[in-house]
């Protein structure tokens, strides 16, 4: 047991240093050719900020991913499937931060991405058991799996829009999965060497991220999801006593942003990807909360549902239970008080425009 906390420790610690190492190195690279996110005053711009500031974050952490891989893992179909999936998910990053894509140009990418993971890694969603049956899908395993692994890389896309907000989301998921698969006696496993290398990756630029960012993670913030996406699927497959909803509950924020997103969109009739003001973050700001503030909040709510999943699968289903539903009457009395759906609460939209204003100055 102390063998293999020293070396969660080694795996951790090393990713970190080096991510952190060399998120200034992506800043000058990011300077150099263009990849800079610039203040617009378009009503759609989801971010906050007043000044210009440099992508290609999550390049860094997959450069610190790819250097983990190297000292900690090992060679198999699945890890390459994982390689050669992550390359085409950052490269597609990278040219959307410098010159903007089409969004279905951005989906091809994302699903021909998916595919690799599906048709060459053999990682499918072959079947769930829920309320005592269990259900096959058979021949829709293909279209199920490669529609989670696309819908988990824009998930943390969208909650990307405030500092240190999608990098501490990703650091909670990560903790989880690996205290989970820990205390499972899982370690050595392919997804909890995944999980560590990525947990000390996304806190170093974490470092960089946080309020007031230096660094954004920029369009290349779809490799976490995607890299979430396949430890969700390794998560579920490893055993039997992990639901496949447990691992994505951990992700409550980002699911239910996301959810939210779709609502408020369909109502509007405007397509599933155009950006706006409205997610959870811009409406705790609409509150008056800071930055800083309205981060450490999401965090914990986060944490909430994190403890729940450990609960659930480690210690006490019930009590698991229980915090989710207290968690979910609280995401209702948040819809009901906010805009976050509709705008029925032309108060709140316009304290949210107010106060974003009020950063760009």
């Amino acid at each position: 047991m102390k063998r293999e906390i020293i070396e969660v420790i080694e795996i951790v610690l090393t990713t970190f240093i080096f991510s952190a190492a060399i998120m200034p190195i992506m800043k000058k690279v990011a300077v150099h050719i263009g990849a800079m996110d610039r203040p617009r005053a378009d009503e759609g711009h989801r971010h906050i900020h007043n000044k210009t500031m440099p992508k290609l974050g999550a390049l860094g952490i997959f450069l610190s991913f790819l250097f983990g891989y190297i000292l900690f893992g090992e060679q198999s179909v699945q890890m390459n499937s994982i390689l050669i999936g992550s390359f085409i998910m950052i490269l597609t990053g990278i040219v959307d931060d410098i010159h903007s894509i089409r969004a279905r140009e951005k989906f091809l990418c994302q699903l021909i991405a998916a595919s690799v993971i599906v048709f060459y890694g053999g990682i499918l969603l072959n079947n769930i058991t829920a309320f005592g049956f269990n259900f096959d899908f058979g021949i829709l395993s293909y279209p199920l799996t490669l529609f989670f692994i696309v819908a988990c890389c824009n998930m943390i896309n969208i909650v990307d829009g405030i500092d240190g907000l999608s990098g501490g989301v990703c650091s909670i998921f990560y903790i989880t999965i690996a205290i989970i698969g820990f205390f499972q006696g899982r370690y050595g496993s392919l997804v909890m060497i995944l999980t560590l290398i990525m947990l000390g990756s996304t806190l170093g630029f974490l470092v960089h991220n946080f309020y007031p960012a230096k660094i954004f993670a920029g369009d290349c913030a779809t490799f976490e999801g995607f890299i979430i996406a396949v430890i969700t699927l390794l998560e579920f497959k490893a055993t039997a006593l992990i639901s496949f909803f447990v691992p994505i509950l951990i992700l409550g924020i980002p699911v239910l942003d996301t959810i939210f997103a779709i609502i408020r969109r369909a109502l509007k009739r405007q397509p599933i990807f155009s950006p706006d003001r409205q997610h959870l973050h811009h409406q705790l700001l609409g509150m008056n909360f800071s930055q800083k503030t309205t981060v450490l909040i999401i965090y914990t709510i986060n944490i909430l549902f994190a403890i729940a999943a450990i609960f659930y699968v480690l210690k006490d289903p019930f009590v698991g239970k229980i915090i989710y539903i207290i968690l979910l009457l609280i995401v209702l009395w948040f819809v009901l008080k906010t805009s976050v759906i509709s705008d029925k609460n032309p108060k709140t939209i316009a304290k949210i425009k107010k106060k974003l204003t009020k950063h760009k100055k």
